[in-house]
């Protein structure tokens, strides 16, 4: 029945799709339904520190996958093409990560059945591989709640049901399959919750409407557009440009983060009637985070162009928990990254890691045995979108963007919401110099000279092709109609 030894324990990794650290009850949000998150929370270890790799969610997915920054593995952005043949524009078929390995592949080779159910986004949905054996996926990597185009076994589907409940289904069929077996399982449940649409008839009725209707949306700042925001298409997500617009797509976001949650406690619910909650290390994160009108921005680091890096783009959820092996009721408030995922897994489960050399992770699993991680505590976290790059300690953040700015500085001891930009300052000329410094040292030491994302045109609108291929990142005036068919 899996594994029931805790000493090799079963992997449950939920992901969610543009949800931002600030949406969970857990993590102080009153207005935020999420019994099962709260339940993880409580059981386990909430990260308060946690970031993404970058604030856009292909290459935040890959990151997670091989443990290489985008300048490493080369998705720059999220990918308009080459996912699924029959979808519009898609009919490359490119496989992204083709040679480069992931933390799914060694936890194959060492003995774990490895599934995959939900969104994958990292290019030719139709292909098994990075070390799953089970393979049950999201076509493009959004879209309606409805009628969701998935692959299973090289073939499409469209099931009618909302496609929360679809992953989850599917993601319960791999589990009861694992009954029969006395080997651990890792299982990947990547959800396309809560990406938009947030329209009334992409959810729940009942639900959405009694955000709309009932919900006073005081945990979301109500601020005027950002003067840098990336305009929308007709068919991508709705832009709170006015109060009923808002109202639309708060209840929608916050109807998706609550449906998957009901699926996240059918899942836990599973393991404990099967009495492997105690063997089994689930860890949750998102991709990215999401400003839902935080600073006035409707997205998330592509949200306005130049690419953002607030704390709301950048800083995801993350949990992990364990009962009985992992510090229960904890928040860590270590900086962590998603590059620090795959020799985490790796590290718990005792696994090696032959590719370790040149990769920028650490391995944080002593936190989650109640241990210390002593003198190796990260003291920067680093997140990129093509040109634009971050620093960011607990108290400092510097946003650079090649080759000419602008560049930002935030104060984020004084300045918590960073409101104001001070890189212009003279006082805090040396603070700046010494962040660029530490960044352009790290990007150096891991960046690959031909993916590295400061020499890319990154525009926000989507990659198409490999890097150094001719359609790669073509300029976003070109073919926008595209960006509704993958992602917006």
């Amino acid at each position: 029945m899996a594994s029931k030894n805790p000493a090799r324990p079963n992997i449950l990794f939920i992901l969610s799709d543009d949800q931002g650290a600030w949406a969970m009850r857990c993590a102080g949000n009153e207005e935020m339904v999420t019994p099962n998150l709260d339940r993880l929370s409580a059981s386990g270890i909430r990260f308060d520190n946690f970031f993404c790799a970058s604030p856009v969610c292909s290459p935040a997915r890959a990151s997670i996958l091989t443990g290489r920054i985008p300048s490493q593995h080369g998705v720059q952005d999220f990918l308009r093409a080459g996912n699924a043949a029959f979808l519009p524009g898609d009919g490359l078929e490119i496989d992204y990560l083709q040679g480069q390995p992931t933390y799914v592949e060694l936890l194959a080779e060492d003995g774990y059945e490895c599934g995959l159910s939900g969104k994958w986004h990292i290019g030719h949905a139709a292909l098994q591989r990075a070390g799953f054996s089970f393979w049950n996926v999201h076509a493009a990597g959004g879209g309606h709640y409805y009628e969701a185009p998935m692959i299973l076994n090289g073939e499409r589907y469209q099931p009618d049901e909302y496609v929360s409940d679809v992953i989850t289904d599917n993601a319960l069929g791999f589990l009861d399959s694992q009954l029969g077996s006395d080997t651990p399982f890792s299982l990947n449940v990547h959800y396309t919750a809560p990406h938009a649409p947030w329209g009334r008839d992409e959810h729940p009725e009942a639900v959405f409407d009694d955000f709309h209707n009932n919900c006073a949306f005081d945990s979301v700042p109500d601020e005027p557009m950002h003067p840098n925001q990336l305009a929308k298409e007709p068919t991508a997500a709705t832009v709170g440009d006015t109060p009923e617009n808002r109202r639309i797509a708060l209840s929608g976001y916050f109807a998706a983060v609550t449906e998957m949650d009901r699926n996240i406690g059918r899942m836990l619910d599973w393991l404990e009637a099967n009495g492997l909650r105690e063997s089994t290390l689930i860890m949750f994160m998102a991709d990215n985070g999401m400003s839902m009108g935080h600073h006035g921005i409707w997205g998330k680091g592509n949200g306005t162009y130049p690419p953002n890096m607030y704390d709301t783009a950048v800083k995801i959820p993350s949990l992990a928990s364990m009962p009985g092996s992992v510090p229960q009721d904890l928040v860590c408030d270590r900086l962590l990254s998603q590059y620090d995922v795959m020799p985490t897994l790796l590290g718990y489960t005792g696994v090696d890691n032959p590719h370790a050399d040149g990769l920028p992770g650490r391995d944080f699993s002593p936190v989650l045995r109640g241990e210390s991680l002593g003198d190796s505590t990260p003291v920067f976290v680093f997140d990129e979108y093509g040109p634009t790059r971050m620093i960011r300690t607990r108290s400092w953040k510097y946003v650079h963007r090649y080759p000419d700015g602008p560049n930002e500085l935030y104060d984020l001891g004084g300045d918590p919401m960073e409101t104001a930009n001070i890189v212009d300052d003279p006082a805090y000329a040396g603070r700046v110099d010494a962040l660029r410094e530490e960044l352009e040292s790290w990007y150096a030491r891991y960046a690959d000279e031909v993916m590295d994302g400061a020499k890319q045109a990154v525009y926000g609108r989507g990659q198409i092709g490999l890097v150094g291929s001719d359609e790669y990142s073509k300029p976003f005036a070109d073919d926008v109609a595209l960006q509704s068919a993958s992602e917006s």
